[in-house]
């Protein structure tokens, strides 16, 4: 695994709702020193990260919903075209979680599919099913839901729900819907070992604020 693969794996993160401009600033531009897939921020900052990034081939994402994910799936749907405006590519949605709990799937599938629908060919789709909170079953029923409703990838977690990404959830949802979707593996991922675990497990995207750490984890660990 070289430096560049392992960080083209690498959504860098900052989703804190007290961050700033000069936080933002710091990983807009360690993005482009790093060769990161995407910086994941709010959607405030959007716009400003498009003019950051738009010459780069590191790419903006956004999340929808978020963290939530109890908003109007008109709401999400609006969400996305504005955040698509601003320059995202990569749009992160937030599951109706207390629908999915419910039993209420078909609410669940067609909040999803509003944001697929809304995004078109103009960004991906990452559908956060928040695996903390729910049972085996429920997080089966969600991946098969994000595969109905023609999603792009399935991801464990925000990150602001007590929790993040687990071995045995990434294998759970690759073996779900792999591989027709891919899976991301988000919160809690802090260091080289733990993503390499991650990536063995099935996933092909982890979101991380310790992007640097693993990049600097695989120039000093010769296992990898």
């Amino acid at each position: 695994m070289n430096k560049k693969y392992l960080a083209k794996a690498i959504d860098h993160t900052l989703l804190k709702p007290d961050a700033n401009k000069e936080q933002i600033d710091r990983i807009l531009n360690e993005a482009k020193e790093y060769g990161f897939a995407s910086v994941c921020i709010n959607p405030q900052w959007v716009k400003h990260a498009y003019g950051v990034l738009k010459d780069t081939d590191v790419k903006v994402c956004t999340v929808i919903g978020f963290p939530l994910g109890a908003t109007s799936s008109e709401t999400k749907a609006f969400e996305t075209k504005q955040a698509i405006q601003d320059g995202a590519k990569e749009i992160d949605m937030v599951i109706a979680i207390g629908s999915l709990k419910s039993g209420d799937d078909d609410y669940v599938e067609k909040d999803i599919r509003s944001v697929v629908k809304a995004a078109g060919d103009n960004a991906i789709v990452k559908v956060i099913i928040e695996t903390t909170l729910l049972t085996d079953d429920e997080k089966i029923r969600a991946c098969r839901l994000a595969q109905n409703a023609g999603a792009d990838f399935v991801k464990t977690s925000t990150g602001f729900a007590g929790g993040g990404a687990t071995v045995a959830d990434v294998k759970l949802m690759f073996e779900t819907v792999g591989p027709d979707l891919e899976v991301k593996a988000s919160g809690g991922v802090k260091d080289l070992d733990t993503m390499q675990q991650m990536l063995e497990a099935g996933a092909t995207r982890i979101g991380a604020s310790a992007g640097i750490s693993i990049i600097n984890g695989l120039e000093t660990d010769t296992d990898y």
